[in-house]
């Protein structure tokens, strides 16, 4: 039964967000058909959310092939984490000043080691949280402008962040390092919070950077594979 009430940005908007949690991995294919019955809708509102996805840059519209998920681009992310790098400093240096010692002590108390999940727990929340506990810093710098860019950076890497958030080492030590440069924020001692959350993106990036060159020898063995069945056929 067709849903009338699913307009295409509403359709957008989810495809957006599957695209951006990593829902719909880099390099996965999708059809206006699949889409259509999966939103139980006609191609007609799939079509324009997928050419919405386009202009966005998230995705590439191939001829008699289908839709292609934006693949990792390796340069543009560690562009990417540069910009964040610069951001996060500032914010930093800012939150030292500005932050309120009351929100402060809530991210202590919401970070302390003595709240991590059980193993096995869902941890999609914690991925979420671990980007708002950066943007919350951000928001708490006395720049509204400051926050806004580091949520459009977010946008960008947000994907292989999500990807590289895997196991319960990765977050045991999101929570061991939001912890730390919460209470050096709170000794209001910069040069250490500073020093910390650039070890921590640091740490974020390199997870990234494996990531990303995982998905491109992925990408790689799945066109040798399809290069190997056209040639046979």
């Amino acid at each position: 039964m067709r849903n009338p009430r699913l307009s295409s940005p509403a359709i957008y908007a989810r495809l957006r967000q599957m695209i951006l949690e990593a829902e719909l991995e880099p390099g996965v294919r999708v059809t206006e058909t699949e889409l259509a019955t999966q939103f139980r809708v006609s191609r007609t509102p799939i079509r324009e959310a997928l050419h919405r996805l386009e202009v966005d840059g998230l995705l590439e519209i191939r001829a008699k092939q289908g839709c292609f998920i934006r693949p990792v681009d390796v340069d543009k992310i560690e562009n990417y984490y540069a910009v964040r790098i610069a951001l996060e400093t500032m914010a930093i240096e800012l939150a030292c000043t500005h932050m309120p010692v009351e929100a402060l002590k809530k991210l202590v108390a919401t970070w302390s080691p003595e709240n991590l999940p059980p193993a096995g727990s869902d941890i999609s929340d914690i991925k979420k949280a671990e980007e708002a506990f950066h943007v919350t810093l951000a928001e708490h710098s006395g720049n509204s402008v400051l926050a806004d860019y580091l949520r459009e950076v977010n946008d960008h890497i947000r994907v292989v962040r999500r990807l590289a958030f895997l196991d319960e080492q990765t977050v045991a030590e999101t929570f061991r390092d939001h912890f730390e440069i919460c209470q050096l924020l709170l000794e209001r001692n910069v040069n250490g919070a500073r020093a910390a959350m650039v070890t921590h993106i640091r740490k974020s990036q390199d997870m990234a950077r494996r990531v990303t060159l995982s998905q491109l020898q992925h990408r790689g063995a799945r066109l040798e594979a399809q290069g190997a069945a056209t040639k046979n056929r």
